[in-house]
């Protein structure tokens, strides 16, 4: 029996879709890709999952999957999203003749383990972890920002988390705060 989300999921495209659907229980939402741009519908409807609850936003680790999750993240308040990231991992989808333009997997190509891992705090009757604790002033304690080195450490932080390394400061901390709790993240920093 596949267990069951307790939030909507956010993917981009079908094939995300049917990858969701083979491993949980849970309302899942296309974007369309680029077409989440292209008129209000697709957004309406996830503005309107997100009145009543969160939404889970899941979009590939590539330019297009930061575009559409900031898109729909101009449309919702923080506190209705709940922004989980796949690892950026090289490779090619099996129904794909070649690599994506970035040569990324996506939703569809990563581990079906991986996608359970990150979605295991939201399956119903489980308790989510605290989030928030971590701040900006830990990330300038630990020299993720505030430094001449920052940017790098962040960089190597991402790769050691199994994070995209293309995430903004607030993005990285907000993904951080969703995965680990503070005591977790300082046991990171000092190793």
């Amino acid at each position: 029996m596949k267990p069951t989300i307790k939030y909507p999921i956010i993917v981009e495209g079908k094939y995300d879709k049917i990858k969701l659907d083979s491993l949980v229980c849970a309302n899942v939402i296309t974007t369309g890709g680029f077409a989440i741009f292209n008129g209000d519908e697709r957004l309406k409807l996830i503005k309107k999952l997100a009145k009543d609850s969160k939404v889970i936003l899941l979009t590939d680790s590539d330019g297009a999957g930061h575009l559409i999750r900031s898109h729909i993240k101009t449309a919702l308040s923080p506190e209705q999203i709940i922004n989980l990231y796949i690892p950026q991992v090289g490779g090619k989808e099996k129904r794909k003749r070649e690599a994506s333009k970035e040569g990324f997997l996506g939703v569809e190509g990563t581990d079906s383990k991986k996608i359970l891992e990150l979605l295991a705090p939201y399956l119903e009757g489980a308790n989510e972890k605290p989030r928030g604790e971590i701040s900006k002033v830990d990330f300038y304690k630990y020299g993720l920002s505030g430094t001449n080195n920052a940017s790098k450490r962040r960089e190597e932080l991402l790769k050691k988390l199994d994070l995209p390394v293309n995430m903004s400061p607030n993005a990285m901390l907000s993904a951080i705060n969703i995965l680990y709790s503070k005591e977790e993240f300082e046991k990171i920093m000092e190793q």
